[in-house]
Parts: C-alpha cells; sequence; structure tokens
C-alpha cells in the first residue's frame, strides 16, 4: 500500500529528445549493417548507461578519431565535432556516419556564416564541453567563449561586428542574463536568426519549474557530464528544492528522501526511459507510490537518421 501522505511528481516531458534518439539509433543500425565492432568518437551521448549497453553490442569508444584504424566504421557523437575530425576521417578512409544533433549542426552553420560575415562570435557556453569545442572549431579564430555572468562582464570585445551563440543545453534564464549583461556593454551584439538553446533543454527546463516549487526533493537522471542533466538540478534548486543528480537509483543516499513527503522525478534528454521506471519502482518499494505525472508540452519532433544509416526507399 502506498503511503497517502507519500507522493512522486513525475515531469513531463523528460528523458530522451529527437537528437539523442537518432544519435543511439545510429550506432544500433550500424552495428546492425557492419557488425562489431563500429567505432564511436567520445561519448554518443552524455550517458553512462547508454554508453554500457551499446559497449556490451559491440560499439568502441575512442577519444579521437586518429584512434580509429584506417577504413573502419566510424559514428560522430551528437554533440558535434570540429572540421579537423572530419579531414582526418577522410585521410583515413573511414565509413563515417555523422551523429552531429541537427539543431547542433544549425548553430555550427551560423558559426560558419557569421564568421564569413567579419564578425566577432560571443559563444555562450562550458569549456571543455565537447559541443563547444565543435562549435568554437567551425570559426576558430573569430569565436570568444563567455562561460557566466563574470565573463559577460570582464570580456573585452574587438571593434566591429558582434553576434552571439550558445550552447544548446544550457539554462535558459541564465543565458538570459548572459546575454542582457553583454548587451549593456556591447548594445550592437547580434541575436542568431533563432535561439540557439534547443527545444527539448526548454522543456525540460519549464517541466521543473513545474514540479520543484510543490517538492521536497528533486531526483534528476543523469550522467554527471550531461550538460543539460546539471541544469535541471540547478533549476530545481534555485525554486526552493533539495536537488540531486543520480545515474540511477543506486545512487541515491536514503537519508536524502526520509523526510520528504514529495519528490520530483525527471531525467535528462540522455537518460534512456527504463531508469525512469526503476527510480519509480525504488521510491515505491519506500512508500512513494503514488505518482502524478505533469506534463508541461507535447514533443513529436523526430531527425532522420544520419546517411549510411538511413532504411532504404522502397
Amino acid at each position: 500500500m502506498p503511503d497517502e501522505s507519500k507522493k512522486v511528481l513525475l515531469a513531463a516531458p523528460r528523458g530522451y529528445c529527437a537528437g539523442v534518439e537518432r544519435a543511439v539509433e545510429a550506432v544500433e543500425r550500424a552495428l546492425e549493417k557492419h557488425g562489431s565492432p563500429v567505432y564511436v568518437r567520445k561519448q554518443i551521448v552524455h550517458n553512462l548507461h547508454v554508453v554500457r549497453e551499446l559497449e556490451a553490442k559491440g560499439a568502441v569508444f575512442v577519444d579521437e578519431i586518429d584512434q580509429v584504424p584506417v577504413g573502419a566504421v566510424a559514428v560522430l557523437s551528437a554533440h558535434g565535432s570540429p572540421p579537423p575530425v572530419y579531414d582526418e576521417a577522410r585521410r583515413r578512409n573511414l565509413e563515417l556516419i555523422d551523429a552531429t544533433c541537427p539543431l547542433v549542426t544549425k548553430v555550427h552553420v551560423e558559426a560558419r556564416r557569421f564568421a564569413g560575415e567579419g564578425r566577432t562570435i560571443v559563444l555562450i557556453g562550458h569549456a571543455g564541453h565537447e559541443e563547444v569545442e565543435g562549435t568554437s572549431g567551425q570559426a576558430p579564430a573569430s569565436t570568444i567563449l563567455v562561460q557566466d555572468l563574470d565573463d559577460a562582464a570582464a570580456v573585452e570585445l574587438p571593434e566591429g561586428s558582434l553576434a552571439y551563440l550558445t550552447q544548446t543545453t544550457l539554462s535558459v534564464d541564465e543565458t538570459g542574463q548572459i546575454v542582457d549583461a553583454l548587451r549593456e556593454r556591447y548594445p550592437e551584439l547580434q541575436a542568431p536568426p533563432r535561439e540557439d538553446i534547443c527545444y527539448a533543454t526548454q522543456n525540460r527546463q519549464d517541466a521543473v519549474k513545474a514540479i520543484a516549487p510543490r517538492s521536497d526533493v528533486v531526483l534528476v537522471i543523469g550522467s554527471k557530464n550531461s550538460s543539460n542533466s546539471n541544469r535541471l538540478a540547478e533549476v530545481a534548486r534555485e525554486l526552493g528544492a533539495a536537488a540531486y543528480l543520480v545515474d540511477d537509483e543506486t545512487e541515491v543516499d536514503e537519508a536524502w528522501i526520509a523526510d520528504a513527503s514529495t519528490i520530483g522525478v525527471t531525467s535528462g534528454a540522455s537518460a534512456p526511459e527504463h531508469l525512469v521506471s526503476r527510480m519509480l519502482a525504488w521510491l515505491a518499494e519506500r512508500g512513494f507510490g503514488d505518482v502524478e505525472q505533469v506534463p508541461i508540452a507535447e514533443e513529436g519532433v523526430r531527425f532522420s537518421l544520419p546517411a549510411g544509416v538511413r532504411p532504404s526507399a522502397r
């Protein structure tokens, strides 16, 4: 019997976005088509469970494309890659499957266009993140990275045309504050044609905003290197809930939920739904069997698979 005083608020939407679905399916189809091994540059998506599951099917993850044997099949991760990666793939005669999320590719196109127009690009994002490395690599001589409000206050930009781009997985609210701070100093700063933060990132943050004020604790299922998952935990904390980012239920400290009556649950855009089911079962065993789904948006976005693994037209 569930404890009637205990409740779970389940955010919707949550979990896989269209770009992650496409990237994971690209690796699975490449394995079906070519057999093992299929090499993948970087983690295909930032989720420990997904990487382990694909490794078990025969995927081999490498840090750089020059670790892939000449002539082999290689997949590029959803986060995007800088141009030298493609150059090296051609040199190695790789059968390349590009699983870059189309929304990241859009930012790459914008970066090349802005640079071609002679603009200096302010890239808002996190240093060292693969997506940021991929985007800055499109026009490295024209790109200046701004990570936070302190950077926005201190950065000295050259005279001339300025434009900004952003990592697709940032906090919507924080990014808006950074843009406002930059515009105070550089009013001519041009925005991208459409916002770069992706629909899935925005929807998952909005869903957390719907559950966090009603929750004592919010559990975010996602890996530590997942930018969008980290942002979900931050958004929940900003709204007054204790929030924890965990790969799965085995990482939950029971002390976190000992005094809670309402627990919010969500998952990052690279976390598979079976991890949510496991978390709900674990919570139910501890009296949190009453689950209320809190939907804030419907998602029907689908991306076609990359060339090389698309099904043949009939």
